[in-house]
């Protein structure tokens, strides 16, 4: 094909709707665009003038999936402009409800919307017959992981007890020795799942670009909670504080969402192949052999393998739960008073949710009211990279001579490699072909 338009109108999302056109002529892109084209959601207009412990609270509820990745970055920015330094039970805790949303996050993803692809059919649904200890295996995993959420943050999603100053609940032992039960126990789930996947063919297309994430240097551990920044073009860390030199935001014309670019790169890439790519000596000994049964080594440019990180990271998230939980009972649980604010000025906080660095920053006034704010969210991060992984990948397929639907197929896939949003499920593309 030599010539072919792809016009594709309200493709859904976690936050409305977005387009892709592409246009080939006489077999060279004339045009091609990811456009986002819902109106926008005004939270940083929300927040202002409210007081400054409401911002999580009011921040979660941008995304139903990250709620506790936006509470945690959100409680972080807070606490930063306060001049709060929390204790070590709870960070504990929060780095627990934490991984247990990677875990929800990702197993829903990987299980229940890109699966499906590999597996020839258009939902989970008809799976259910055709494999149904799969689908089994992937609710029990789900289940388990809104659970850890659940008891360690209070609610499933958009969580009550991860507050700025610490925690307000305070799960009891026996809730803890239970999750880590079911945490070991799911060790099998999770090796049936990789089993699985293992056999799946891959698409084998590879650019590079740019990996950005978080990097823990505090704790040492495979960087979530928070941490500095870094990428693969510059590995020297930044604190978060400074987050404006590393992320550039440009409005672009044919998107109501922003693109980002960095110092480096006009566009990067963040999730879970970012952080495998640059953190991937401090994943779980569990987790690098997940890795290495998979085939995945860094630094992997394949945005497809994207899937297979998240996979490495429910190993490495499920050993990591049990060594908190180990080190909380030890210690033993109790109760502590929230810490109260220093000061009020200007703070910023970030946490490496399951789709990438999420950024909040907030300012305060002499009395704590929000007086402005900024967040930048993972997926509008990714934009400009699948623009340009679409932009490399369409000419080898021409070249390729697949068929419209061979083609169709894998533009969704790619798209949903990244993980996007929930509410793309498994036909993230309606595709019109126009010749």
């Amino acid at each position: 094909m030599k010539n072919v338009t792809i016009d594709v109108k309200h493709v859904t999302r976690v936050e409305g709707h977005g387009n892709i056109a592409v246009s080939v002529k006489n077999g060279e892109i004339t045009r091609l665009q990811l456009a986002v084209v819902e109106s926008p959601r005004y939270f940083e207009a929300l927040l202002r003038g409210r007081r400054w412990y409401e911002a999580p609270h009011l921040t979660c509820r941008i995304c139903g999936i990250c709620s506790v990745g936006h509470t945690c970055a959100s409680v972080q920015a807070a606490e930063a402009g306060a001049g709060i330094q929390i204790t070590e039970q709870s960070r504990m805790l929060r780095k627990l409800a934490l991984n247990g949303e990677q875990l929800q996050s990702h197993y829903l993803h990987v299980l229940f919307l890109a699966v499906p692809d590999f597996m020839g059919v258009g939902s989970v649904i008809p799976l259910a017959s055709t494999h149904p200890e799969v689908v089994k295996t992937a609710l029990r995993l789900k289940k388990l992981a809104n659970d850890i959420c659940s008891t360690v943050a209070g609610r499933h999603i958009h969580p009550i007890a991860i507050t700025p100053g610490g925690v307000t609940h305070f799960p009891r032992p026996a809730e803890l020795i239970d999750l880590k039960r079911r945490l070991e126990e799911s060790r099998a789930d999770l090796k049936a799942v990789a089993e699985v996947y293992a056999g799946f063919p891959i698409p084998n297309f590879e650019r590079e670009t740019e990996y950005f994430c978080l990097r823990d240097d505090r704790d040492g551990e495979y960087a979530f909670y928070d941490g500095k920044l870094i990428s693969t073009l510059q590995p020297e860390p930044t604190e978060v504080s400074q987050y404006r030199t590393r992320v550039i935001e440009e409005v672009v014309q044919h998107s109501a969402a922003k693109h980002c670019k960095s110092p480096n790169s006009p566009q990067y890439a963040v999730g879970a192949l970012a952080r495998f790519n640059n953190n991937h000596e401090r994943l779980h000994p569990e987790a690098k052999k997940l890795a290495t049964m998979l085939g995945l080594k860094p630094i992997c440019c394949n945005p497809f393998q994207n899937n297979t990180a998240q996979l490495v990271e429910c190993a490495h998230c499920t050993e990591h739960s049990i060594e908190l939980i180990d080190r909380l009972l030890t210690k033993g649980i109790k109760e502590e008073p929230l810490v109260k604010p220093a000061k009020f000025g200007k703070g910023a906080g970030s946490t490496d949710v399951p789709r990438g660095t999420l950024f909040h920053e907030y300012e305060f006034d002499k009395n704590g009211t929000i007086i402005g704010s900024n967040l930048i969210i993972p997926t509008g991060q990714n934009l400009a990279n699948i623009e340009e992984d679409m932009r490399a990948l369409v000419p080898i397929m021409l070249e390729q001579d697949k068929t419209k639907q061979e083609m169709t197929l894998t533009l969704e896939m790619l798209v949903r490699a990244y993980d996007p949003c929930i509410s793309c499920a498994t036909h993230f593309l309606d595709v019109d072909w126009i010749e």
